[in-house]
């Protein structure tokens, strides 16, 4: 069976390479860079006196990562119009996986914004002794940390589908689909593994499930962007 491509599908595809560009350079800064800057682990106390220093850079991270999310849903948007062709029932379950992923995501501003509650010094929190103000602030960034791994969860589910559906459709270079289901059951696995088990951890350390798909990511965005789908439905598939 051959798979339609036609310009609409074209013109989603491009917009797809770049939601992944932008979506990783920004994530990136906004749960690595700044929170190395501000965020010391296990001492809560002067967590918040950077965050009170820095306010406008913990600031910048909760915009930057308002602007992921937001592109996240484009990309969702692009993934099942581009693949819908190929199994319509299948692109639809990954879409929804992804934007419960994202709805959750989304949830992670509000953490953010509780963290500058709390150190806003509003009279109603004078009460409070520094001290204890500094550990719910802690809490709260716990919490993003929280709502970012159940999103990482649920986009497991969504984008191993998704990435199925670019191996099956045959738009993209077999390797490049494979390495993106690989990547996002990889991802899916490992932080359910932590869920269930904490101390695996330890040995599930960032690099280990991040990146598989930071590199797929990178790459389907660049082909996207600059080897764009073929202009003829040539690329052949197999019914799912």
């Amino acid at each position: 069976m051959t798979y339609s491509i036609d310009d609409t599908q074209r013109r989603w595809a491009v917009a797809i390479g770049a939601a992944y560009l932008i979506a990783l350079v920004l994530g990136n800064i906004a749960e690595f860079y700044i929170p190395d800057q501000l965020i010391v682990y296990d001492n809560a106390v002067q967590t918040a006196r950077n965050i009170m220093a820095h306010e406008h850079l913990f600031r910048l991270g909760v915009a930057a990562n308002f602007l992921v999310f937001a592109t996240d849903v484009v990309l969702v948007a692009g993934l099942y119009m581009v693949l819908e062709p190929v199994n319509r029932g299948l692109a639809l379950l990954a879409a929804f996986f992804r934007l419960i992923e994202t709805t959750a995501l989304f949830m992670v501003t509000l953490s953010d914004f509780a963290v500058l509650k709390i150190l806003g010094g509003a009279e109603y929190l004078k009460a409070l002794d520094t001290a204890t103000l500094a550990i719910l602030a802690r809490l709260a960034i716990a919490g993003h940390g929280s709502a970012y791994t159940l999103g990482l969860l649920i986009f497991g589910f969504g984008s191993t589908i998704f990435c199925w559906l670019w191996l099956k459709s045959g738009y993209v270079p077999k390797p490049l689909a494979m390495l993106g289901v690989f990547a996002s059951a990889w991802i899916g696995a490992c932080v359910f593994a932590i869920m269930v088990a904490p101390e695996a951890a330890k040995v599930l350390v960032l690099p280990v499930w991040a990146a598989p798909i930071f590199i797929f990511e990178l790459a389907m965005g660049l082909w996207l962007v600059i080897k764009r789908l073929p202009q003829s439905p040539s690329m052949r598939g197999q019914p799912l």
